[in-house]
């Protein structure tokens, strides 16, 4: 975009314009030339919204909790933005937009604002552009930011790196709860939910799971509670809140929330430097050629080709941003 239509939508998106907000995410995921001129100006608004991340299962009922989870902090007077992260389309390349349909009655509330995103092949539960839409909506004021990933697997580790509360959704029809809990996803939790309990095996689950962290002992800090919930007839979901809200209090007092965004500042800015870094490699692609061609003629070894190649880009590294 040029550089006044980017001061344009900064300053609508600055206004609460809820499209502008819209028309900036649409940038950040198609990495857009000014997505970075776009980040800069608006980071310095980040760090108010509280985030959550729900992860688990397909079918596990985590869309449904989202919009419970929506309608009760609306109730009380907090806006809430939702980042839906859905299978990519293959015919499209979208998002399949699954959670937009089970939230229509939010649709027209001003105080939600519901974004879905495709993975678009990344791993890990999440879109490649998740963080940034998360900063931006924490920018445009949202208090709550619910993040729903797109339910992998025990692949699904980076929610972690991105919310202040992960939040694990087993069911009582995932089949065996100890296979379930070998998955390293388990370790994420800071809250467990057993939703679908109105089901047969939900008590086992829940068993299973206080017995899993039974056996970690005194090495907890924190316990994840285990929550039963019903999404279909919104039981439970109350006390989901109130655990979510518990641990978001223990993060404060503990400081453990501060480290955990201290850690993910950290994490982003390196991910940055990779990525400005291959960016950079990138445009020079032609300009490399000659290292690349010794290395393939064998008259220098891949370990010396790639030294040489990053002294050349050293040397340049005023245009690697």
């Amino acid at each position: 975009m040029p550089e006044m239509n980017i001061n344009t939508l900064i300053e609508r998106f600055r206004q609460g314009d809820m499209r502008a907000l819209a028309r900036l995410i649409s940038s950040l995921e198609n990495e857009d030339p000014g997505a970075s001129q776009i980040m800069e100006q608006i980071y310095s608004l980040t760090g108010r919204a509280y985030v959550v991340g729900l992860t688990g299962a397909p079918g596990a009922g985590k869309s449904s909790l989202v919009d419970r989870l929506t309608s009760l902090l609306r109730r009380r007077g907090e806006t809430v933005g939702i980042v839906a992260v859905d299978p990519t389309s293959p015919f499209s390349g979208g998002a399949l937009l699954g959670d937009r349909i089970r939230m229509q009655d939010h649709a027209t509330d001003r105080g939600v604002f519901i974004r879905s995103m495709g993975t678009r092949g990344s791993l890990g539960g999440l879109a490649h552009a998740t963080g940034e839409v998360v900063k931006a909506m924490d920018a445009f004021g949202f208090n709550w930011i619910l993040i729903e990933t797109v339910g992998v697997g025990q692949a699904e580790l980076d929610i972690m790196h991105v919310a202040d509360t992960t939040v694990v959704v087993l069911t009582p029809v995932a089949g065996d709860a100890i296979q379930t809990i070998k998955a390293g996803i388990m370790e994420i939790a800071d809250v467990f939910v057993i939703n679908k309990s109105d089901l047969p095996g939900a008590a086992k689950i829940a068993a299973e799971v206080e017995m899993m962290l039974d056996m970690q002992g005194e090495r907890l800090k924190w316990r994840p509670p285990v929550v039963k919930t019903s999404a279909t007839d919104g039981r439970g979901v109350d006390e989901l809140l109130a655990a979510v809200e518990k641990h978001r209090l223990f993060a404060l007092q503990n400081k453990g929330l501060a480290e955990r965004r201290w850690a993910r500042a950290e994490r982003e800015t390196l991910e940055l430097v990779r990525h400005f870094w291959y960016q950079a490699l990138c445009r020079e692609k032609e300009n490399l050629r000659p290292f690349l061609e010794a290395v393939a003629s064998g008259e220098k070894s891949p370990y010396q080709g790639a030294r040489e190649i990053i002294s050349y880009l050293l040397g340049k590294c005023q245009h690697l941003v």
